[in-house]
């Protein structure tokens, strides 16, 4: 499986950048969560207004991310910091977003009852199954993945994602991990499988990222089974799952989204 790339925090970042800097290197950086840069204080910074996991904005429009490249770079010739500026563009959107998705995978409507974790169990393994030609296409296409981080294949991620259901500690397929970081890494690596996999089918190549999110989070068993996840996990007694379930597996933005959610 391709090895998946690494990248820092905001916060981890804005650290780093003051030793560098104590050692006279020259440092700039961009930013996707102002408040944690303004806090930090790093010597430079360029915050940009795009979703999480895309400072350069859209993929694919080389000319937009070259000007969001050069914004950061100039900021190296302010002589001292701390400089915090914001850039000045929204990130491009697809040409079209109201088109609605039409996938040929047809999927079965995701189960009302959350309680039920064998039933849940059942139809995410179906879903996985559903997407795999489609996956395997879009890895041939591109060459590459971002799935990978969990060292698990689709398959397992499914398998080990749902045994969480129940609210106990499964066995850990990874001992070099902490338990509830493999299953944070897990849940990225399920999503991003979810739509490298839709991605792939006809059609869909330029779709945006924000029409992803909602056939995610709203129209998947897996997104259904992360929301139950992180509700029996609020109160879980492995270490570090309360901590993931909180503000790391599920976005912000789609909190009010959740079955669980109080009206």
């Amino acid at each position: 499986m391709p090895r998946p790339s690494l990248t820092g925090c905001t916060r981890a970042v804005g650290g780093l950048a003051h030793y560098l800097e104590g050692d006279g290197l020259p440092t700039t950086q961009i930013s996707l969560i102002r408040e944690h840069t303004a806090k930090i204080t790093p010597p430079r910074a360029l915050w940009v207004p795009f979703e999480p996991g895309r400072p350069l904005g859209v993929p694919g429009d080389a000319a937009f991310q070259t000007r969001v490249l050069r914004a950061a770079l100039e900021l190296l010739e302010a002589p001292s910091g701390p400089v915090l500026v914001d850039f000045p563009e929204d990130a491009p959107t697809a040409a079209d977003t109201s088109i609605p998705l039409v996938c040929p995978v047809s999927f079965a409507s995701p189960p009302e009852d959350l309680s039920d974790a064998d039933l849940l169990r059942a139809a995410l393994q179906r879903e996985i199954r559903q997407l795999r030609t489609w996956y395997d296409l879009a890895v041939t296409r591109r060459g590459r993945t971002t799935v990978g981080v969990s060292r698990l294949t689709p398959e397992e991620m499914g398998t080990f994602i749902g045994a969480f259901l129940d609210g106990q500690a499964p066995p850990n397929p990874r001992a070099d991990v902490p338990l509830a970081a493999l299953f944070r890494y897990a849940a990225e690596d399920l999503k991003a499988y979810y739509c490298e996999a839709l991605a792939a089918q006809p059609g869909h190549r330029t779709v945006d990222s924000r029409t992803l999110a909602d056939w995610f989070w709203r129209e998947t068993t897996a997104g259904r089974v992360l929301f139950a996840v992180q509700e029996v996990s609020q109160q879980s007694p492995i270490p570090g799952m309360q901590v993931v379930a909180a503000g790391l597996l599920i976005p912000r933005a789609r909190s009010a989204e959740s079955p669980f959610a109080k009206a």
